[in-house]
């Protein structure tokens, strides 16, 4: 590992006049990708800014009205344990409770989750189905992003030099509504990603028909991958085996899985089928209840 300056500022002005700065600024939200890619040399950095101390980056807070906000360095462990995204949000908590083990989570962001977009993520295809929007700040001021069109590559995000992501806000659930998030593992733990999927729907009073839906999914593309085909074909449809059947074919046609030591793009599309039939089944019961 190179030699870096360490910083730590407690205040969003200060760390972006730090990401500012000459040479190459790596923000630490919790450091367990960053920390490991510094080590191999994979990403280079002069200064590493540790966002703990930086009051807008750790709030965590709900309103019934304007929905969740999470703080990009607010760690998995609190998000997964706080009681108002338990009973509002669990298709987000399943999303972070996979995140490495107890001892990753105290560390581990959701944000640093995004900003590492990597096409496995956990955290993202919740996110997406629970139509989240990322707060940026920057040079030229602050701006908004649908998490979809956050994340342009392997490893790439929508974050302009000197960029920064603040937090993600999450609007406040509809009735009936229901989110749940899977995924394939080798391993029963502590494993990437062969396939993710994450289903959130909303549905009439009665329970028997949807109203919307989303589906997403994970490490079948470059990026994690809104399906919107899916949604909308659910919409206004009976809550049947068959219509979730179809929806689950069309996230399985979206799909452009390629071959890895983790699985072939056949076995990838074949749960990307089976994992969006899932999820939705389990989102179904979820709005039910």
């Amino acid at each position: 590992m190179r030699a870096f300056e360490y910083h730590s500022p407690d205040s969003l002005e200060q760390t972006l006049t730090l990401l500012a700065g000459p040479g190459q600024a790596q923000p630490l939200a919790g450091g367990t990708d960053l920390l490991p890619q510094l080590r191999e040399g994979r990403r280079p950095a002069d200064r590493v800014i540790d966002l703990k101390r930086v009051p807008e980056l750790n709030a965590l807070t709900y309103d019934p009205a304007r929905g969740l906000w999470v703080g990009a360095a607010v760690a998995c462990y609190r998000l997964c344990h706080d009681p108002a995204v338990i009973q509002h949000y669990p298709g987000v908590v399943d999303g972070a409770h996979v995140i490495g083990a107890v001892q990753i989570q105290f560390r581990a962001t959701v944000g640093g989750n995004l900003c590492n977009a990597s096409p496995a993520a956990d955290s993202i295809p919740a996110l997406i189905v629970h139509t989240a929007v990322c707060h940026i700040a920057g040079p030229a001021g602050a701006r908004t992003l649908p998490v979809e069109a956050f994340c342009v590559g392997p490893g790439r995000t929508a974050l302009a030099p000197g960029e920064i992501l603040v937090a993600v806000s999450v609007p406040p659930p509809a009735p009936h509504f229901g989110a749940h998030y899977l995924r394939f593992i080798p391993r029963n733990e502590m494993d990437i990603a062969v396939v993710g999927a994450a289903a959130a729907v909303t549905l009439a009073a009665d329970g028997r028909s949807f109203v919307a839906a989303r589906v997403a999914l994970g490490a079948v593309a470059a990026t994690p991958l809104l399906v919107p085909e899916a949604g909308a074909y659910l919409a206004g449809r009976p809550v049947t085996a068959e219509t979730i059947a179809e929806a689950a074919r069309l996230a399985q046609a979206a799909a452009r899985p390629i071959d890895d030591v983790r699985g072939t793009a056949a076995f990838r599309r074949h749960l990307s089928a089976v994992l969006t039939r899932r999820a939705l089944e389990r989102a179904v019961e979820r709005a039910r209840a």
